[in-house]
């Protein structure tokens, strides 16, 4: 039979615990058993106590009661009041009135310390506030062996730290002690070294690199796209293809001590393909004498604009918009899904070109006839029309109209 609990029960138990108390006495105190406390605790407080494994200690760091009125941290009266006010079902302007303070630092406050049971405990917040402030901060990796093992037993399987902190909270949900986010994992990595993870393992990361690359703004200032236009300045026309001439491009790279490569323009309307021929080393001088080479031919209707990523190879974009009247704008960093048509048409092209392979077998008539193969193929986005033929129309239009 479930015992039922007066209101109220659980948060004095919280209080309890947050304020220093044991478990099992905070619980033995409320009538209420240890395993019954043990869940009430993962769900509302979720913090590791001092003797997790007795069930016995108390959060290992309380938090001291008050704290200064008026200044930027919350003090515990004022959380106490925000749980008042949520607990009456007041709002947010509310409560922020009753305390003196903006709604959207309630918000905030109610968003961000929110138990697993949908409940905001004063106490529970108030402490987690607490320990965040602690200076310098104690790694969750120092004295943990079993979490360090796990660690380099994924990352010798080549998970990256991402990865492996989304897979410690899923499989230790409601175990803090062993879950890490993936900073802490590269801190380790690059800053500690000092036996929490093996001084080898960052060659595990994709990377290899022994050092991490600071993303600092010294970095971004010595962008070559740093004064481009970015993807978000585009007009409309180009994201709902309404008007043709708008194009995507990207290099596919091949294998080999070379890394030989082939670039690939699609026009996004009619999924029209260029491909331009890199016999040498993929260089931004290079790749803009292709594409100009390959693109002066069209009409200007049908070169208004070019999106590709921020790979070097297209460093002389201001040599290539001059030449061609054009417009070039730039993805976000690390944002291949922003051009989504290039993308799809480069997965058909390994067709020909498979991964690893050394693409400067391939010749200029090569890359003409695989180029003339894929726009000749019927494509279920244009209602099984081909690409050629789709740009064809264009053409044909452009001439009855005399469009230039």
């Amino acid at each position: 039979m479930v015992k039922l609990f007066p209101a109220g029960t659980r948060t004095r138990f919280v209080d309890l615990v947050c304020s220093g108390g044991g478990l099992r006495v905070s619980a033995a105190s409320l009538g209420a058993s240890v395993n019954t406390a043990t869940q009430w605790w993962q769900q509302s407080g979720g913090m590791a106590l001092s003797a997790p494994r007795s069930v016995v200690g108390g959060v290992a760091d309380p938090a001291p009661g008050g704290g200064v009125e008026g200044g930027r941290a919350l003090t515990l009266a004022e959380r106490a009041m925000i749980q008042f006010g949520r607990r009456k079902g007041l709002s947010y302007a509310e409560i922020g009135r009753e305390i003196g303070r903006n709604k959207s630092v309630v918000w905030r406050e109610v968003h961000r310390n929110t138990s697993l049971d949908g409940v905001y405990y004063a106490s529970v917040a108030h402490t987690k506030a607490h320990q965040a402030r602690h200076r310098p901060k104690r790694l969750k990796l120092v004295d943990n062996a079993a979490l360090c093992e796990l660690i380099e037993v994924w990352m010798d399987d080549g998970w990256s730290p991402k990865l492996i902190s989304a897979m410690l909270a899923h499989y230790f949900d409601g175990d803090e002690t062993m879950q890490v986010s993936h900073e802490t994992i590269y801190h380790a990595l690059y800053v500690q070294t000092r036996g929490e993870l093996r001084a080898d393992l960052a060659k595990s990361l994709s990377t290899k690199r022994t050092k991490r690359v600071p993303h600092s703004t010294d970095r971004k200032s010595n962008s070559p796209y740093k004064d481009a236009l970015k993807i978000s300045q585009r007009p409309a026309e180009v994201a709902d293809r309404a008007v043709p001439g708008h194009w995507e491009g990207d290099l596919i790279i091949g294998g080999g001590d070379d890394s030989s490569a082939i670039g690939t323009l699609v026009e996004r309307s009619t999924r029209f393909t260029i491909l331009l021929h890199l016999p040498g080393p993929h260089t931004a001088d290079e790749v803009a004498t292709a594409m100009i080479r390959e693109m002066r031919h069209l009409p200007d209707h049908l070169r208004r604009s070019v999106t590709w990523d921020r790979g070097t190879e297209l460093a002389d974009y201001e040599r290539i918009q001059l030449a061609l009247d054009t417009k070039l704008y730039f993805c976000d960093p690390h944002s291949p899904w922003q051009r989504g048509t290039n993308e799809n048409t480069n997965r058909l092209l390994r067709f020909w070109f498979e991964k690893g392979s050394n693409l400067s077998g391939h010749t200029a008539d090569d890359l003409a006839r695989v180029a003339a193969k894929l726009n000749r193929r019927p494509r279920p986005t244009l209602g099984l029309e081909t690409p050629a033929n789709r740009l064809a129309q264009l053409l044909t239009a452009a001439q009855t109209t005399g469009v230039a």
